[in-house]
């Protein structure tokens, strides 16, 4: 059986590296401002896009969507619980490639697809690489794993 040290551990442990703040900083910062605009920019971005791209109920998915986003992308911005937080968004851009992205691919080619999929692409590495790394030094995570140690 896991200890409540164990699972803390597996959830907040992260490397001493300060660089992959920036992976962070581009990550949380995305995700926030694109949920923001499906409350703010409903034609395009909010339900009514959700409805376009065949979701049933698209004004709850678009802010069951958004609010994800910007919860989830504020955590990893600051490095709270970062690799709990990067799943939803990991399973969001799933979702959008399969919804979006795909089609595309099938009905407009590679170039296009490559096109349109190119900030997706590396926002999904850089969801996988802050699973892998956890938040880095310059964290909350980190700040608390340590916090134990300087007692």
């Amino acid at each position: 059986m896991e200890t409540a040290t164990g699972i803390k551990t597996k959830i907040l442990g992260t490397g001493n590296d300060t660089k992959i703040i920036f992976a962070r900083i581009i990550t949380g910062l995305i995700f926030i401002s694109e949920g923001i605009q499906k409350y703010v920019i409903v034609t395009m971005l909010g339900p009514a896009y959700f409805k376009e791209i065949g979701f049933g109920h698209p004004m709850f998915w678009s802010y069951f969507t958004g609010t994800f986003e910007i919860l989830c992308g504020t955590l990893i911005l600051i490095g709270l619980l970062t690799r709990l937080a990067s799943i939803p968004l990991f399973i969001i851009m799933l979702t959008a490639f399969f919804k979006t992205k795909l089609p595309l691919l099938i009905s407009d080619g590679f170039l296009r697809f490559a096109h349109e999929y190119r900030i997706d692409f590396a926002l999904t590495l850089l969801l996988i690489m802050i699973f892998i790394h956890g938040a880095g030094e310059w964290s909350a995570d980190y700040k608390i794993l340590n916090s134990k140690d300087r007692r």
